[in-house]
C-alpha cells in the first residue's frame, strides 16, 4: 500500500496564518509537528512504504525540509507547475507508480487533515484493502456527528456497519436544513477525500470517463525531468489538462465505487471554528495561542504570533494576528474567510501570497522595515546553505552578522565574518552569502538605493537551480568557495 499525499492546497479559509506560498499543511496548528508531518508520521514506513508526494513547485523546498525534520524519506516528490485539482494529481502518481513499481494499492490522502485515533484509522484501511484488492474504488466516509454544511456528503444504505458498501450518490455541501435531514436519515457519510484503489484500476476508469485528463497527464509525465530530488512534469502539456476532482471525474460515474466507514477523530481543520473545536478551552470556552489578555470575553479563539492582543467584552470572536495582517471575525462566520481572500486577490494584495517572513531553500528572510530608499531585512541561513551568486543594479547592501559564521563573496574577494562584523556590497557587484558553520547564520541586511524590489536581481549561479526573476533563465549550480580570507576583529 503506497501512500500518495496530496499537498497542493492553499488553505485560504485559515488566512492570514495560511498563505498560498506557505499554506496550512506546513503549519504546526495542532501540536509540535505540522499537518503534513503528522500525515506522514501516522503511516509507518515498514507498513506502508515510502510515500509519494504531490505538491506545487513553489513548495518543493518546504516539503523537503519538513521531511528531513522528521527523518522520513520519500519515494518521489512530483511537482505541479500549477494546480489542476485531485484527479490529475492522482493520475500522475498512478502512472509514476506503474512506471517505477508494481501495480500496488494507492492510499490517497490530503496532507492537511487531522486523525486523532490512529489505530482506528489503520483498522479502517485494512477493511478498505479487501475491497480495493478486488478492484473496487474505495472512499473512506466519516460517520457524521453534526449537521455540517462545510463538507460534501456520500449516500449509502449501511452507515451503521463497518464494511465496504456501494456508493449511491454524492452530494455537494448542503444548506443547514438539508444537512439536518441527512443526519437524521442515517444514510449519509461526510466525504473525507481519502481514497484507496489499485493504480491500474484508477487509470482504467479515468481513461474510460475522462480520456482528456488521462492523455494530458500521460504526455506531461512522458516529458518529465529530474530537478534535484524532485520530478518536474511538462508544464505546456499539463496546461491543457482539465481541472477536476476525483469525485467528479471518477467516483460519481464508476459502478465500482464503495465507501468504508471511518470513525477515527477525523477533521479537515478547514476553518478557524474547526480548530477551536479541536482543542481544549478554558472555563469561558476561550482558546488562546500566543500572547493575549481577555476580559469579560467568552467562546472566542485568539491566535497571536508577534504582539500582545487584548479583548474586552467580546463573545464568539476569532482574532488571528500575524506580522503583516490581522483577522477579526465572528466565529460563526469564519467560512466566509475564503470570500475575503478572493477579494484581497482581486486587489492584488501581497498578504494573500506570502507572509512578511518569506521562506527560501536556504532559510528565511523577514522584511523588518522599509522606506522610499531603504529596506531592513533579517536573514537566517541554515548550516551548509547559501544564497545565489547575484548582483543588484539599483541598490547597495550592508551585511551585519548577528550570530554564526558568514562566508561572503564580493566580486573577486571571499571573506569570513563572525558575530558583530559587517561588510558592504556596492550596486552592480556580484556577491553571495554562505553559512559554512554548524549553527544557523543570522544577518541584518540594510538596503539603500533608488529601487528595492526583488526583481532587481541577476543570478549567475544557484545551488537550487532557481531562475532570474527578470528573464526566467535557469542558472548553473555552484559549490561553496574553498579559499577564504578571514576579517580580523
Amino acid at each position: 500500500m503506497i501512500p500518495v499525499i496530496l499537498s497542493g492546497g492553499s488553505g485560504s479559509r485559515l488566512w492570514p496564518l495560511s498563505r498560498k506560498q506557505y499554506p496550512k499543511q506546513f503549519l504546526n496548528l495542532l501540536g509540535e509537528h505540522t499537518l503534513l508531518q503528522q500525515t506522514v508520521m501516522r503511516l509507518p514506513e515498514k507498513q506502508f512504504g515510502k510515500p509519494f508526494l504531490v505538491c506545487n513547485q513553489l513548495h518543493r523546498f518546504i516539503v523537503r525540509e519538513q521531511m528531513q525534520h522528521i527523518k522520513r524519506s520519500t519515494h518521489s516528490v512530483l511537482l505541479e507547475p500549477f494546480g489542476r485539482n485531485t484527479a490529475p494529481a492522482v493520475a500522475l502518481s498512478a502512472m509514476l507508480i506503474l512506471e517505477e513499481q508494481d501495480d500496488d494499492l494507492m492510499l490517497v490522502l490530503p496532507a492537511d487533515h487531522v486523525i486523532r485515533d490512529v489505530p482506528a484509522f489503520h483498522a479502517a484501511l485494512e477493511r478498505g484493502r479487501v475491497a480495493a484488492e478486488q478492484g473496487k474504488l474505495v472512499l473512506f466516509g466519516i460517520v457524521p456527528t453534526a449537521p455540517e454544511t462545510g463538507y460534501g456528503y456520500v449516500k449509502s444504505h449501511n452507515v451503521n456497519g463497518m464494511e465496504a458498501v456501494p456508493v449511491e450518490r454524492f452530494v455537494e455541501k448542503p444548506d443547514r436544513a438539508t444537512a439536518i435531514n441527512f443526519l437524521a436519515s442515517g444514510d449519509y457519510f461526510w466525504n473525507s477525500g481519502i481514497f484507496m484503489f489499485k493504480a491500474s484500476r484508477y487509470l482504467q476508469e479515468l481513461k474510460k470517463f475522462q480520456p482528456y485528463i488521462y492523455d494530458n497527464c500521460q504526455l506531461s509525465l512522458e516529458r518529465k525531468f529530474r530537478d534535484l530530488d524532485f520530478w518536474r512534469i511538462d508544464p505546456d502539456s499539463f496546461a491543457f489538462c482539465p481541472d477536476d476532482s476525483i469525485d467528479y471525474a471518477i467516483m460519481e460515474k464508476t459502478d465500482d465505487a464503495v465507501v468504508v466507514p471511518l470513525q477515527a477523530g477525523w477533521s479537515d481543520v478547514g476553518s478557524w471554528s474547526a480548530l477551536w473545536e479541536e482543542q481544549d478551552k478554558d472555563e469561558n470556552f476561550n482558546l488562546v495561542k500566543g500572547e493575549a489578555e481577555l476580559i469579560d470575553t467568552g467562546h472566542s479563539y485568539v491566535h497571536t504570533t508577534h504582539r500582545l492582543v487584548s479583548l474586552i467584552g467580546m463573545q464568539d470572536t476569532v482574532v488571528i494576528e500575524t506580522k503583516d495582517a490581522v483577522l477579526v471575525a465572528n466565529i460563526n462566520k469564519v467560512q466566509d474567510v475564503k470570500q475575503l481572500v478572493k477579494q484581497l486577490e482581486k486587489e492584488d494584495r501581497p498578504e494573500v501570497q506570502h507572509h512578511r517572513e518569506k521562506f527560501r531553500p536556504w532559510g528565511s528572510v523577514d522584511s523588518i522595515d522599509k522606506g522610499q530608499r531603504f529596506g531592513v531585512r533579517h536573514m537566517v541561513i541554515q548550516p551548509g546553505q547559501s544564497i545565489s551568486l547575484h548582483r543588484h543594479l539599483h541598490r547597495s547592501e550592508h551585511w551585519v552578522v548577528v550570530s554564526g559564521c558568514a562566508q561572503a563573496t564580493i566580486g573577486e574577494e571571499t571573506v569570513l565574518m563572525g558575530e558583530n562584523q559587517s561588510t558592504y556590497i556596492p550596486a552592480g557587484i556580484f556577491h553571495r552569502l554562505s553559512n559554512p558553520g554548524q549553527v544557523p547564520l543570522e544577518i541584518i541586511e540594510i538596503q539603500t538605493g533608488s529601487y528595492l524590489q526583488d526583481n532587481d536581481i541577476e543570478r549567475i549561479a544557484d545551488m537550487y537551480g532557481r531562475v532570474n526573476e527578470r528573464d526566467s533563465v535557469p542558472v548553473q549550480s555552484w559549490p561553496m568557495a574553498q579559499g577564504v580570507r578571514i576579517i580580523p576583529h
